[in-house]
């Protein structure tokens, strides 16, 4: 070939490396904006069924406050009825007393001692009575104060369903539009490779979003770590669990922690006290929990519907903190669980208890 024809073909090859380095370009561009509409959707998501999460809480309260007024008007009411037959009878008393009414017995001047002694009789007759007719009307005061708070109840939980099916529709109307992109996400996402890049990517966003919360984060822990509790710390979520640490993953990437498959919405758990060092949404985790438990152990929540703590939070053992769900573009509503010390992965399986 001429030196010509060697001209003209390399500058083919590079016109060529151009137009394909110019489409990879646009390709990320274009993933990246669906991620990011990805990102928008998940945590409008995440607020809607943290407001959900929250009526069905007031919901609880109000049946178990309801069945407390009911309670407590049952037994105004059977008090109030036997006050009443009490009345009843002190009534019929003095009617058949008759004689011994005070008045007939001061103008019949009748015996001195027989007379003191009726009266002091009556006098305590009269207590009693007062007494019984307070405690009457103090029943009937606080029984007209119970109907008013359970017609107020009942208006209270008619405007909580009525909120809970509005903030369900939301939900269903999110979630419509986040299986759009994520179907446009999955069809550009097609190549073994870019699935492989697109892990370690992710893989790397995580360890950085460790790292920059370990730096902003100026308050020296407290905690002391896991290792005590090795072997007995709780389940983060009920569901089945995917032992997966360890795994082939996508070509020479490993699974770094286990998967725990459950209900859309059921609660996610800290596995022991701790301090929340990250909580919001990363790309390829989508809302994530990061706890620190001190001693350079953190415990790693991801794939969740709901974030119910921040950042700078502490938490207690067992503490609800996220609700399941399938953020980060997942098809299934899985809880990612990861433990680290020191910033490594180890089997997060061998840390819980065997239950």
């Amino acid at each position: 070939m001429t030196a010509s024809g060697q001209t003209t073909e390399l500058k083919a090859v590079q016109s060529q490396l151009k137009q394909t380095k110019a489409q990879l370009q646009e390709k990320e561009r274009r993933r990246s904006e669906i991620f990011a509409a990805l990102k928008e959707q998940e945590e409008t998501i995440a607020s809607t069924a943290k407001a959900l999460n929250q009526t069905r809480v007031a919901l609880t309260r109000n049946q178990a406050e309801r069945e407390n007024l009911i309670r407590e008007k049952t037994r105004l009411q059977d008090n109030v009825n036997k006050q009443q037959a009490i009345m009843a009878k002190h009534i019929k008393a003095s009617y058949v007393a008759g004689n011994y009414d005070y008045a007939k017995m001061l103008f019949n001047q009748q015996d001195a001692a027989k007379f003191e002694r009726v009266l002091t009789y009556y006098q305590f007759l009269y207590k009693q009575r007062k007494q019984t007719i307070d405690q009457f009307r103090t029943n009937i005061n606080k029984l007209k104060q119970i109907q008013q708070n359970l017609a107020a109840k009942e208006i209270e939980l008619s405007e909580l369903l009525e909120q809970q099916k509005q903030q369900q529709l939301t939900l269903n109307n999110q979630r419509s539009k986040r299986e759009r992109s994520i179907k446009e996400l999955e069809a550009d996402i097609q190549s073994d490779t870019v699935k492989i890049k697109q892990l370690e990517a992710d893989e790397q966003r995580i360890t950085q979003a460790i790292e920059r919360a370990k730096q902003n984060d100026a308050v020296e822990s407290m905690f002391a770590g896991l290792l005590p509790f090795k072997g007995a710390l709780l389940h983060p979520a009920q569901g089945r669990l995917r032992r997966l640490f360890g795994r082939i993953r996508q070509g020479e990437v490993r699974w770094k922690g286990i998967l725990i498959q459950g209900e859309v919405g059921s609660e996610i758990r800290a596995i022991q006290s701790g301090r929340v060092l990250f909580s919001e949404w990363l790309r390829g985790f989508g809302l994530v929990m990061i706890i620190d438990h001190g001693q350079g152990y953190m415990s790693v929540y991801g794939y969740n519907q709901a974030l119910l703590k921040q950042a700078g939070e502490t938490v207690s053992r067992g503490e609800t903190i996220a609700l399941m769900g399938q953020s980060g573009g997942q098809s299934r509503p899985y809880l990612y669980f990861e433990i680290r010390r020191k910033g490594i992965p180890v089997n997060p399986t061998a840390w819980l208890s065997k239950r």
